[in-house]
């Protein structure tokens, strides 16, 4: 993508798309493993005809740098957000979390309450009982972990990726993956799972339902994601009462790579009655 920033937060270098009308307040998009900023590509240009709207890599992803030392914790990546917010000054934020996002978002989120505006969930939330996937599982696994990753070569995570999902990635966002996953993101994807293993542990506040029972949510879920069951598109509503829930026929754990006019219609829906604005 063009127009990009590249601020430095804590002492780590990252990638900042930062467009639309300026405000404090804005949609802000946080992708998960393994993405980047132009995961969302098909998505800003149309809510930027109405809103800010703030999407980056976070460390360890796409153009953003890997250092060894950085936390590559939940809470870490939630301070990371947060701090990188502040730098932008975004006083209020509409949530778009997926995948490893959504614990990132959500984490920042409940130690922020009173700086989120809106949360929109795509194929991520809060999950009881969830199984790790056995990509997840192999990259908890010392050693086992490091060899899979040294054997995930391009042309190995193109197929992986293709054969697990329900239809065809464009070429594009596989070679895309592919080129940002060098052993920096190796390495920050082994750190970040194996200090996950305990999902629970992330989230306490999730023992206690409703988490939020006002906060404006909306859920979109690939009904053949994969990796993060279908079954916990509904599952939101004992944590977020208030929330839309949008399960997307046919498609798989990237629906805005996917098919992106599919969830477009409905988050666009969702963002613009937030910020007042109908069709």
């Amino acid at each position: 993508m063009s127009d990009l920033q590249f601020p430095t937060i804590e002492g780590v270098r990252c990638a900042v798309h930062d467009g639309g009308p300026r405000s404090g307040e804005a949609v802000v998009f946080v992708h998960g493993n393994p993405g980047a900023i132009d995961d969302w590509a098909a998505l800003l240009p149309a809510i930027e005809g109405f809103s800010r709207v703030v999407a980056m890599d976070m460390p360890g992803y796409g153009r953003a740098e890997r250092p060894r030392d950085f936390d590559y914790t939940v809470r870490g990546y939630a301070r990371y957000l947060g701090r990188l917010l502040d730098h932008l000054s975004v006083e209020r934020a509409h949530l778009v979390l997926h995948d490893f996002g959504g614990p990132w978002g959500l984490r920042w989120m409940l130690d922020h309450p009173r700086r989120v505006a809106s949360l929109s969930l795509i194929d991520s939330g809060l999950m009881p009982g969830y199984r790790w996937h056995r990509y997840a599982r192999i990259w908890q696994t010392p050693v086992l972990g490091e060899i899979f990753q040294l054997l995930a070569t391009p042309g190995v995570l193109r197929a992986s990726l293709n054969r697990d999902n329900p239809r065809p990635l464009p070429r594009g966002f596989t070679d895309r993956v592919a080129a940002f996953s060098d052993w920096g993101h190796k390495r920050a994807v082994l750190r970040l799972y194996r200090a996950s293993r305990q999902v629970a542990a992330i989230f306490p506040e999730a023992a206690r339902t409703p988490v939020d029972a006002t906060l404006p949510v909306c859920v979109l879920w690939g009904e053949r994601d994969p990796y993060l069951p279908v079954r916990y598109a509904q599952l939101q509503r004992e944590f977020f009462p208030q929330a839309e829930v949008h399960v997307l026929p046919g498609l798989g754990h990237w629906p805005f790579v996917e098919a992106p006019e599919a969830i477009l219609a409905p988050l666009q829906a969702f963002l613009r009655r937030r910020r007042g604005l109908y069709p």
